[in-house]
Parts: structure tokens; sequence; C-alpha cells
């Protein structure tokens, strides 16, 4: 008995939700923010082609990671749209996302070690503390959280 293989030139937005474990509204929304594209059937509905399951997973997973849509967007834009991407074209944005994924990491572990330090280290003495700011003295040299960003300390 011979098996007939479902080959789905196109997929509607409801497959892409189910496939893609999101909401339609979702599917809805990264189209209209221009990240996947569909086409229209005679009756109007979206048709969406197989390959756009692999943006939206890739647009679901780089949200989760802590990117914007704006540098989604911006990676997205260099896949090809006359074909599917190809492993070489997901490999130009996985290179693009990693420098920045491991910075990310990097300011995690700098962050975790801190708080590991002051919650372990049991000295209660604000006067050794490697993060306390006495008297905000650290105000002199700038804002922002640069203890943990770009782990240096604002000179005394």
């Amino acid at each position: 008995m011979s098996v007939k293989k479902r080959k789905f030139v196109t997929l509607s937005i409801g497959e892409v939700a189910r496939r893609t474990d999101l909401k339609v509204s979702a599917v809805r929304f990264y189209e209209d923010e221009g990240l996947i594209q569909a086409v229209r059937s005679a009756g109007g509905n979206r048709r969406f082609m197989r390959s756009e399951i692999r943006k939206v997973s890739f647009i679901s997973v780089a949200q989760r990671l802590g990117f914007t849509l704006s540098e989604i967007r911006s990676e997205l834009e260099k896949l090809p749209d006359d074909r599917a991407p190809n492993k070489k074209d997901w490999e130009k944005i996985s290179r693009s996302f990693r420098d920045v994924l491991n910075q990310r990491i990097a300011m995690i572990e700098r962050l975790r070690d801190r708080l590991d330090g002051c919650i372990g280290c049991g000295c209660l003495s604000l006067e050794k503390c490697k993060l306390y700011n006495k008297d905000d003295w650290a105000a002199n040299s700038g804002v922002g959280p640069r203890w943990v960003i770009d782990d240096r300390r604002a000179a005394k």
C-alpha cells in the first residue's frame, strides 16, 4: 500500500500559529510589522509559505532573548525574498546575534557573581562592600549601572 504524502504549498494563519505555539494574533502582528510575509488566497485569507514558520520561530526566540523587533527586523531583512532561507542564510544571522548574546551573558554572569559575593560574604559592612556607593561618589563618574554593564568601578 502506498502512503500519500501531504504536501502543503502554503499554510493558513491558524496552522502557522499552531506549529509555532503562538496565538493567531501574534502571527498577524508579525505580518503587520513586516517581519513575515503572507499571500492572500482567492477568498482573501492569509496563506504563508512553510519557510515563514522558521522566521516566526526565530522571532519568538529572539524576543525571549531580549532582542527588539527593530533588531529582529534588521536581521530578517538580510534573508532572501525570492526563496526559502538556507543554512548559510541563517548562519549569517546567527553570527550577528552571537556577539550580542555573548556580551549579555558576560553581563549576567558579572551580576550573578556580585550577587553571590554580596549575599554569601556575610560581612554586613557597608564600608567594605564592593557595590556600596557611600555618599553617592559614583555619580561623579557618570550615570547608569556601570558596575554591572561594563564591569568598571567608578573612580573614587
